[in-house]
């Protein structure tokens, strides 16, 4: 007879879990926490992305409009 004995099922899930992250830790996939892209173990070999700066005030046309209407209404007021 055996004496071999099988893992409960406790030590199965902790043996699936802890075989799951060793392939995640080394595939280097990269992880968000708390809004922060951290990045990979090859993050010195990734694309440069660039994001030029756009106008310092994000509403001018907005602006535009409305300056433009409360002159039109001034206007129609005299």
């Amino acid at each position: 007879m055996s004496t071999r004995q099988t893992p409960s099922a406790g030590q199965s899930l902790a043996g699936a879990l802890l075989i799951g992250w060793i392939a995640i830790a080394a595939a280097g996939c990269q992880v968000h926490v708390a809004g922060q892209t951290l990045p990979s173990g090859y993050y010195l070999q990734d694309d440069i992305q660039y994001f030029a700066p756009g106008p310092e005030f994000k509403l001018e046309r907005e602006a535009a409009a409305l300056k433009a209407a409360r002159a039109e209404e001034a206007l129609q007021k005299r």
